[in-house]
C-alpha cells in the first residue's frame, strides 16, 4: 500500500495532502452525526470555500449525505473510513510514533488518534472512540473493570457499545468523587459504561480526598469496605492523567501543599498520586479505591490522555512503568516523542 502511494505521489504530489483532507472531513462528520458546514469548517481549520468543493465531491461519490439541517456521513462513507482506517496511521506517520512510544516505554500498544482534542472536541470524541476499541479488546467474561473520572473518561463512556448484553461483567469507580459535575464523576462514568452494555455496576459514595480520621471511620462501615474490595480485585483499570497543579487546584489542596508537591517536582496525577518527570511518586491522596500496589497488580492497565499541553504528565506517567496500553492524541504523541528525543 505505502509502496503504491509512493509511486503515486511522483505524478500527484498533493496526493497525501488531499487523502488527508477527505479522510478528516468524512471522520469529524462522522463523528458529529449531523453538522453544518460553518461548524465543520471552524473545527477543521478550513475557509468555508474550500470546505464546500470538498464536500460537494464527497457527495458526487455517495460518501456524504448534505440536508438543509447540515451534514451526514453515508453508510457508503462509514465503509470507507473503516476500510481506510488501519492504513490511515501508517500513510501519515502515526504508526512510527505509536512504536517509538511503545517501545521507549515498554508499552504493549499505543494508539494515537490524529488531533489535538485540547483544540477539537471531535478529536476528544476519537479518542474515546479509540480508547472503546482498546477495551472491548481486552474485556473478557466476569471481568471487573474500574475507571476513573474526568471528561476524557467520560467520552470513552460515551462510545462503548456491546452487541450482546455482558450479564457478568462489572464496572466499577477506582475512586470516590471531587465533587464536580456530575457528569464526570467516575461513579457515573462506570454506571453509563454498565448499562450501555448490559453490565452490572457498583458505585462509591464517598468523597475522594479524606483526613486520616475520615478514612478510618469510613474503611469500618461494612458496605464501603465490601465496594472496595471489589475495586481492587479489578482485572482491568482505565484511567485519565492530568497536570499536577491543575489537579491539586481542583482538589482544593492547601497552598502550603501545593508549593511543597511543587518543589518536589510533581508533574502528573493519575488515580490519586502525583508523579515528578521521572515516574517517581511525590505525593499521593488518602483516598478510598485503588491504591498504589493494587495497580501494579492489575493484568491491563489503559492510560487515556490527550492534548499537548500534557504531553509532559502522560510521559511522566509512563515512566512509571505500570501502564500497559496508552491511547493519546496526535498533538500529545509529538509532546510525548520530544521528551523521549531528549532524554537519548
Amino acid at each position: 500500500m505505502r509502496q503504491i502511494i509512493e509511486l503515486q505521489q511522483q505524478l500527484l504530489p498533493d496526493l497525501l495532502d488531499v487523502m488527508r483532507t477527505r479522510y478528516s472531513i468524512l471522520n469529524q462528520v462522522m463523528l458529529s452525526d449531523l453538522i453544518g458546514r460553518r461548524t465543520l469548517a471552524s473545527s477543521l481549520s478550513m475557509t468555508e470555500r474550500v470546505l464546500r468543493a470538498e464536500t460537494d465531491f464527497l457527495k458526487s461519490q455517495g460518501l456524504l449525505e448534505i440536508h438543509s439541517t447540515g451534514m451526514r456521513i453515508s453508510e457508503a462513507g462509514k465503509r470507507l473510513l473503516e476500510q481506510l482506517e488501519p492504513f490511515y496511521t501508517t500513510l501519515f506517520g502515526l504508526s512510527e510514533l505509536e512504536e517509538k512510544i511503545r517501545t521507549a516505554f515498554g508499552l504493549t500498544q499505543v494508539v494515537i488518534v490524529a488531533g489535538d482534542s485540547e483544540q477539537s472536541a471531535q478529536t476528544k470524541k476519537e479518542l474515546g472512540r479509540a480508547a472503546c476499541q482498546v477495551l472491548r479488546k481486552a474485556m473478557e467474561p466476569n471481568d471487573v473493570v474500574a475507571v476513573t473520572g474526568g471528561t476524557t473518561i467520560a467520552q470513552v463512556a460515551n462510545h462503548l457499545t456491546s452487541a450482546t448484553p455482558l450479564k457478568n461483567n462489572w464496572f466499577v469507580p477506582a475512586r470516590g468523587g471531587l465533587g464536580e459535575s456530575l457528569d464526570y464523576q467516575a461513579n457515573t462514568i462506570a454506571s453509563n459504561m454498565a448499562k450501555r452494555t448490559g453490565a452490572n455496576y457498583r458505585l462509591l459514595h464517598v468523597p475522594d480526598h479524606l483526613g486520616d480520621e475520615a478514612y478510618a471511620s469510613m474503611m469500618q462501615e461494612p458496605n464501603i469496605r465490601e465496594i472496595v474490595e471489589v475495586i481492587r480485585k479489578a482485572r482491568i483499570v482505565v484511567h485519565g492523567i492530568g497536570d499536577a497543579k491543575v489537579m491539586a487546584r481542583r482538589r482544593k489542596l492547601k497552598p502550603e501543599l501545593l508549593e511543597a508537591m511543587t518543589a518536589d517536582g510533581a508533574l502528573a496525577e493519575a488515580f490519586g498520586y502525583y508523579f515528578d518527570r521521572d515516574g517517581r511518586v511525590v505525593h499521593q491522596m488518602q483516598t478510598v479505591g485503588l491504591r498504589l500496589d493494587d495497580i501494579v497488580k492489575t493484568e491491563v492497565v489503559i492510560g487515556v490522555a490527550g492534548g499537548k499541553s500534557k504531553g509532559e504528565a502522560i510521559a511522566a506517567v509512563m515512566r512509571f512503568g505500570h501502564d500497559d496500553v496508552l491511547v493519546v492524541d496526535e498533538a500529545a504523541a509529538m509532546e510525548i516523542v520530544s521528551i523521549i528525543d531528549q532524554k537519548q
